[in-house]
């Protein structure tokens, strides 16, 4: 009895032994297949880094002014008697916009018109009469200053009645009517927005350092989110006509104007863009496409080609980028040119990988892309 349990002791034991080096050798020869394991090649779409050509840009924002623009408003308190436009018309200079009430004013100068006619009678009687030695010189001295007198009140009702006649002083489109028949207007009281829109000013500032850097004629390209084509914003173009003569002192900015053709009245003044000066030298930059970066909290990287034994792997490589323009971004360090890159799919990619380059499905990048949205 003793001797069997022994027996069954000792088969279990070996029992045990017996699975457990069927298991290490499984673990084993699992370990060494996991040490000879590599991913098979993955298809990708590769580039070379190049040089190009960009144009040199200053960048900034800016917002539109009107060439001319102004509030119309009374100048001497009166009633309206007349209002002449309608709220967002064009008006040409010298239009009659509105009318005050000038009743008393014109009465006035019927009478101020009668005493300048008998003025002028009185001092032509005593002409006569001086040079026929019948009249004194003090007496056509006086008539004289009387008739001046007399023009000068005159004159001064006419300029009464002509500011209450209220007219457009330059040609341009009118905003809301702020006024009504019948209203009172006090002096200053605003009636009508006036805005020349064509051409039409972008200002803008720049930092001091760019000084050196412009000058008047330069081509600027300006965006705004208010025209818009199917591609999206459209550039708007015009040149630099003003670069103010001093430097903010708070700042150090340098205010700058632009002129823009605006002949549709597309853009308004007060509205925001985005500026563009073109500068006249080209930059040399080393680009790749936009969508051959990995962009991460812990930085931007690319992933290298590079040909190892005859076979072609990656190489994640740390970037630091700078501006964009199109499809591309420029690489400010961290590649050289004639390395090849991977241009699409880099987010599902690892370090060391095997690939296959194939192009056949690659899309086109350009530096100034249409793409079509219908």
């Amino acid at each position: 009895m003793k001797k069997a349990v022994i027996l069954s002791i000792l088969g279990i034991i070996v029992l045990i032994a017996l699975l457990a080096g069927i298991k290490a050798l499984q673990i084993n020869t699992m370990i060494e297949a996991g040490k000879n394991f590599s991913f098979p090649p993955v298809t990708v779409t590769a580039t070379q880094v190049v040089e190009q050509s960009w144009e040199a840009e200053l960048h900034t924002v800016g917002a539109f002014a009107a060439v001319e623009g102004v509030t119309v408003s009374a100048d001497l308190a009166g009633k309206v008697v007349g209002i002449s436009f309608e709220s967002g018309t064009y008006s040409e200079a010298g239009d009659v916009l509105l009318q005050q009430d000038i009743s008393i004013e014109q009465a006035q100068l019927r009478e101020a018109e009668a005493s300048v006619e008998l003025a002028r009678l009185e001092l032509d009687r005593s002409r006569r009469l001086l040079s026929s030695s019948a009249g004194s010189q003090a007496t056509f001295d006086t008539n004289n200053a009387a008739l001046q007198e007399a023009i000068a009140r005159a004159d001064s009702i006419r300029a009464t009645i002509q500011k209450k006649t209220i007219q457009a002083p330059f040609s341009g489109r009118l905003g809301i009517r702020q006024v009504n028949l019948g209203q009172s207007l006090k002096e200053g009281d605003p009636i009508v927005s006036l805005q020349t829109l064509d051409p039409i000013y972008i200002n803008f500032v720049l930092p001091q350092r760019h000084y050196a850097s412009l000058q008047t004629g330069m081509q600027i390209r300006a965006y705004t989110d208010a025209v818009v084509d199917q591609t999206g914003a459209q550039a708007l173009f015009g040149n630099v006509t003003t670069i103010n003569p001093e430097v903010d002192t708070s700042t150090r900015n340098l205010a700058v104007q632009a002129t823009l053709p605006n002949p549709d009245g597309s853009v308004l003044p007060g509205m925001s863009a985005s500026v563009s000066v073109i500068l006249p030298a080209p930059e040399a930059v080393l680009a790749v496409p936009v969508t051959a970066v990995l962009n991460a909290s812990y930085g931007d990287s690319v992933f290298i080609i590079e040909d190892q034994n005859g076979a072609r792997t990656l190489r994640q490589q740390f970037i630091r980028l700078g501006r964009s323009v199109g499809d591309y971004v420029a690489v400010q360090s961290g590649l050289e040119p004639g390395q090849m890159v991977v241009t699409t799919g880099v987010f599902k990619l690892i370090n060391g990988q095997a690939v296959v380059i194939d192009n056949t499905l690659q899309p086109e990048f350009e530096l100034q892309p249409t793409p079509d949205n219908r």
